[in-house]
């Protein structure tokens, strides 16, 4: 039987639905969380602050955080970081509710939350092909499934109920991504559970943890893979810090309207989500990441030249779509080259680049809008993005990934299923 034939296991469904409820609490906050700072204060520099500080357990914890999901129960780490990140919310709810809220307070809760998220997303991505048994395509179905119930909560439905729920009082938009991240570990609990990765003997974790790293750095397809997201961030941070003051003071956009501009952009990550696979199967896995990047700079490219609301909203739409895309194709890849073993510090590695690039673009939006002007950061950005594109273009391309799924196939076994499949499916080798 080959794995287009095979169906997701029940599982797998519970785990969409806890992503799925987690996910409309985090689009709510993302809305809620900008919008709050701005009542605080109006300096780009202190909400680039807050902006950064979410990314920065990435930069000091990263590498050692997947280097202990290797050695944990998987399903455990992220229900006990679900219910943690659940009990955090109710600290600035409650400063919010008794008018003591601070930008302070809010740096030290998104620093936090960022902590609790990088032990759950790590373990979420070690987990995945665990359940789904390393399947390429599968994983592939998985994750499109998953980005895509993502996007359209966290961007679509959550941003507008953001907005709307803020205007009920500043508490009511955290405490409801609280709820949500209790039911996502409620549900978390009840999913399989998977053997524990076979633990090295006396190996210290330090050890583990730079052993994960020199193998994303060894392999160019994984490096390639890293690349993009890490330049990415910078660009894309940079963006976020000054959003909400652009959309506000440029286009003429009230608070309602910025929840709507996000949710543009959630409906094209949506769509991409969608495509991805079609994208893979026409393209090339290798060639369609290298065409999604080039979509994410060009759209920055004429947010930054926007003259309206329209326009900006399509902008962000196109961009959502090129990084929806991108998010179901990178991390599909990597699970099915990956061994068990290493998969939370590969994942966790590739992650912190990323995420340790995204305190750079947050200060360097915030000080290329106090230093220029507020359109600065935007343009900046569409640079960085086109010239990843064609550094990463090489490293990612269709020979490349498929000697990778290749070489990926003995580890499986002679049986696992449908590991030629990426390399049938590509139409040619692009690059």
């Amino acid at each position: 039987m080959t794995s287009t034939a095979r169906k997701l296991p029940t599982g797998f469904g519970r785990l969409w639905t806890a992503q799925t409820i987690s996910s409309l609490g985090d689009g709510v906050s993302h809305a809620a969380l900008p919008l709050i700072a701005l009542t605080l204060t109006r300096d780009p520099m202190a909400l680039a602050v807050v902006t950064a500080a979410g990314t920065l357990p990435w930069l000091l914890f990263g590498v050692l955080g997947g280097a202990l999901v290797d050695r944990w129960d998987r399903r455990r780490t992220m229900w006990v970081a679900d219910a943690s990140r659940a009990a955090l919310l109710a600290i600035p709810a409650a400063a919010a509710a008794l008018d003591v809220l601070s930008i302070a307070l809010l740096a030290a809760v998104a620093f936090l939350l960022g902590l609790g998220g990088l032990l759950f997303d790590t373990a979420a991505t070690a987990y995945l092909p665990d359940l789904l048994r390393r399947d390429p395509a599968l994983l592939e179905r998985a994750n499109s499934r998953l980005r895509g119930a993502q996007t359209a909560m966290s961007g679509f439905a959550g941003p507008p109920a953001g907005s709307a729920l803020l205007a009920l009082g500043r508490a009511v938009p955290l405490l409801a991504d609280a709820v949500s991240f209790l039911f996502s570990a409620l549900l978390v609990r009840t999913l399989p559970a998977m053997p524990r990765p076979v633990p090295q003997v006396r190996e210290s974790l330090l050890r583990q943890a730079r052993a994960g790293a020199s193998y994303v750095f060894r392999d160019r397809v994984l490096l390639g893979l890293a690349l993009r997201p890490a330049v990415g961030n910078v660009a894309f941070l940079a963006v976020e810090t000054v959003l909400a003051l652009f959309a506000h003071d440029r286009l003429g956009i009230d608070t309602y309207g910025f929840g709507l501009l996000l949710t543009a952009e959630a409906a094209g990550g949506l769509l991409g989500a969608g495509i991805a696979s079609y994208l893979g199967r026409r393209l090339g896995t290798g060639t369609a990441l290298t065409c999604t990047a080039a979509v994410e700079g060009l759209a920055i490219l004429g947010l930054a030249a926007a003259p309206n609301p329209y326009v900006a909203g399509l902008a962000l739409a196109v961009c959502g779509a090129g990084m929806g895309a991108t998010m179901v194709l990178a991390p599909s890849l990597r699970q099915a080259i990956v061994p068990a073993h290493l998969m939370g510090r590969v994942a966790s590695t590739s992650r912190m680049l990323a995420m340790c690039a995204a305190p750079i673009g947050a200060f360097l939006g915030g000080w290329l809008a106090t230093t220029y002007d507020i359109r600065t950061p935007l343009y900046a950005a569409a640079g960085l993005l086109l010239a990843m594109t064609a550094v990463t273009a090489s490293m990612t391309s269709n020979r490349r990934v498929e000697a990778a799924l290749r070489a990926a196939a003995p580890a499986d076994g002679p049986d696992h299923p449908a590991i030629k499949q990426p390399a049938q499916q590509s139409a040619s080798d692009v690059l």
